[in-house]
């Protein structure tokens, strides 16, 4: 099986409210897919467009709140954090949903877009007719607590550089690094954007090869900023959610089909959430990639693309 290669054929901006311009587009006509993006602040660009088939699915594709193409970007530190939580994010989808016209719909999320999609079709449990995740993580304090501090034990030289970008290196560094992302002075802005980017390229810097290096630090400046900015912002509140919320209220989910594909080499979310999620959801299905960590391998892409395809007649 081979990606599909497809164009939008439809856009717009979703007035969301708060004085958020929400950046949306479509393509390929069928079942309705939503795709959620990770980051936070990642931006949507082509997310899950090319996993579907453009004569089977209806992809939409979005940029959260604050960051892509929505509007107004979190680059620029005039623009408050008041309007950012999981909630808000969740009211976006569903208003996305109604503006489209869809009863209900197919998600695709990855990494932080798992912990959306999650906590969307928890609250919606009647608009989600299956789910795929892939890398999943569900944003618990303790798989926040082991990405931005247990990881140490692994990588101490680049943790330390991580932490020695904080105001308070004994502090709260998601904290410390908030206020220096929300910083008036851009030079500070971009120096904490780029230590921020820097650990999270360390964390996933044994799954490249051939010179691929420093993906969370290829993005322009303003770019860095946002994806700092909304992760230190959603991750130091534990995305607004109960400990390990999506998980214990996995229950809602009973009914609804769904495929989880994990790499075992995934340092950013280990395997045990995935598996957790999978043993308590009768519905789900694990599919392990052995030669895979979190941002994925061809082998994935590959059971990515089958899992995709299952759902086509769902």
């Amino acid at each position: 099986m081979r990606p599909f290669s497809v164009e939008p054929d439809a856009t717009g901006l979703l007035d969301a409210g708060d004085g958020q311009q929400i950046y949306w587009d479509a393509s390929g006509s069928g079942k309705p897919v939503l795709c959620v993006h990770g980051g936070p602040g990642g931006g949507g660009g082509s997310f899950g467009r090319s996993g579907f088939d453009p004569e089977k699915f209806r992809v939409v594709v979005f940029d959260q709140r604050g960051c892509g193409r929505s509007r107004p970007g979190v680059a620029d530190p005039a623009v408050s954090l008041e309007h950012q939580t999981t909630g808000q994010l969740i009211a976006d989808m569903e208003k996305l949903r109604v503006h489209l016209g869809v009863e209900n719909w197919l998600l695709y999320g990855g990494s932080w877009g798992a912990t959306l999609a999650l906590a969307y079709a928890q609250r919606h449990p009647e608009r989600v007719s299956g789910i795929v995740l892939v890398a999943a993580f569900t944003s618990s304090p303790d798989e926040v607590d082991w990405l931005y501090r247990g990881l140490r034990r692994l990588l101490p030289a680049q943790w330390e550089a991580f932490r020695a970008g904080a105001p308070d290196p004994d502090g709260d560094l998601l904290a410390g690094y908030s206020r220096l992302l929300a910083s008036p002075d851009r030079a500070v802005r971009l120096r904490a954007a780029r230590d921020w980017c820097a650990w999270e390229d360390a964390v996933i810097s044994h799954e490249w090869t051939g010179g691929r290096t420093g993906q969370f630090s290829a993005g322009t400046d303003d770019e860095l900023i946002t994806l700092a900015r909304l992760c230190a912002h959603y991750y130091s509140h534990h995305a607004w959610l109960e400990d390990d919320q999506l998980l214990r209220d996995i229950r809602l989910l009973h009914g609804i089909p769904a495929v989880l594909i994990h790499g075992r080499a995934d340092l950013s979310a280990p395997l045990r959430k995935a598996w957790q999620l999978a043993r308590a959801w009768p519905d789900a299905e694990l599919v392990v990639i052995d030669d895979a960590g979190h941002t994925g391998s061809p082998s994935m892409g590959t059971a990515v693309l089958e899992a995709i395809a299952r759902f086509e007649d769902r």
